[in-house]
């Protein structure tokens, strides 16, 4: 069994949470999870979701199940086994600050110091394998070096991801053992040489930043269609309007530009040079809920010194597309973490993140990176060497 404890229960964990039982209980195919069109060495039906940490008061306390049932027991079954787990006080750091009323962390009532050592103490008592971050988008700087960590979180200077990193490395060095942390917001963490270099130290595995999910992906896609075939790109502008917490913070500047920062790095990388653009989340739409809008346009010369361009529009369910991302990090977590694979691999964050750690590492084109996974894996023996078909 992989054992998983997620940070943040918001809509993305509930929905992997119920998702993940669904699968396991037979009553849902895993569509939306890359590798089960594979046949992976790991099973969906071997993850286990065992502990969650939040700081909104009207979850912590409660148990999966209570938390699931008031986001989505309108919308899907909510199994009961989710009971089994509850949602504990987590690290705030003031990352949903104006967001949700009444919010409080461990921090905020002992100091930093001492909520990153209870958090460990709590992990070392759950015993994950894998730790996911999903919390908020939250503003983060990274670290300037190895001796500035300590002083920062002392004097309280560090993000919720930050401090809950930096809880999974005391809970890795404890236990003598490899953990891997998913990243899947905006905060540089595998983008972090400092925490990088922590992990690998502690011989466990960092894998971020920010999971791509919608218009990104698709983004980086078309511009390596456009480069492969040298057309000269003349301008783009994609934007997402959402409803969901996630875009409720992407309101707060300081916020906006974590997001902003992960979703532009992509033009240059793919293309070689860099175009006019605007590329990043645009508002706060409260009736589009978690099903953001997408819109997307991009212009570009041709052959004789033509103009073309190319309008996407779409609909996306959000939070449940990073889950089923999820399932695949954790298992391909556990994999690498087996074959003693430690600090952060580019080949699997180039797929699955928008900001593909480590710092200076190239977005490039998510079919390529795709391709380049599958070998990867199929070197090491976790995943099938056939052909990819569907499973059930």
């Amino acid at each position: 069994m992989v054992r998983i404890v997620v940070l943040g229960q918001g809509l993305v964990a509930t929905h992997l949470a119920v998702g993940l039982e669904r699968i396991k209980s037979g009553e849902l195919e895993p569509v939306g999870v890359p590798l089960e069109r594979f046949e992976y060495e790991i099973p969906v039906k071997s993850l286990e979701i065992v502990g969650s940490f939040d700081v909104d008061p009207g979850k912590v306390g409660r148990t999966i199940y209570q938390v699931a049932k008031d986001m989505l027991g309108s919308q899907l079954p909510v199994p009961q086994s989710l009971e089994a787990v509850r949602v504990e006080r987590g690290i705030h750091a003031g990352s949903v600050k104006g967001l949700i009323p009444g919010a409080r962390g461990l921090d905020e009532d002992l100091g930093m110091e001492e909520a990153v050592e209870i958090v460990a103490d709590r992990l070392q008592h759950l015993r994950p394998d894998v730790v996911i971050n999903v919390i908020t988008t939250e503003r983060a700087e990274p670290f300037e070096t190895l001796e500035s960590v300590r002083d920062r979180v002392r004097r309280g200077l560090v993000s919720a991801s930050q401090a809950y990193a930096l809880a999974v490395l005391r809970y890795a060095e404890r236990e003598a053992r490899r953990v891997a942390l998913v990243n899947a917001i905006p905060a540089p963490l595998a983008n972090d040489p400092v925490l990088v270099s922590m992990f690998e130290e502690a011989g466990s595995l960092l894998l971020g930043d920010d999971g791509a999910t919608g218009a990104t992906p698709l983004t980086a896609d078309l511009l390596e269609h456009l480069a492969e075939r040298n057309r000269r790109v003349l301008s783009i502008a994609q934007f997402n309007i959402g409803g969901n917490l996630d875009f409720l913070a992407l309101t707060l500047p300081e916020k906006n530009i974590m997001k902003e920062k992960t979703k532009s790095s992509v033009v240059k990388d793919i293309l070689g040079y860099d175009v006019p653009h605007y590329i990043k989340p645009t508002g706060f739409l409260e009736p589009l809920g978690d099903k953001k809008f997408v819109s997307m346009h991009i212009a570009w010369k041709t052959f004789n010194g033509l103009e073309d361009e190319l309008v996407v529009n779409m609909r996306i369910n959000d939070s449940p597309a990073l889950a089923g991302l999820l399932v695949d990090l954790a298992r391909i977590s556990y994999s690498l973490l087996e074959r003693g694979y430690k600090g952060t691999v580019y080949e699997v964050n180039a797929f699955f993140m928008k900001n593909p750690g480590p710092r200076e590492a190239p977005n490039i084109a998510r079919i390529t990176a795709f391709q380049n996974m599958v070998k990867l894996l199929q070197g090491l023996g976790a995943l099938s060497t056939g052909l990819p078909g569907r499973r059930a």
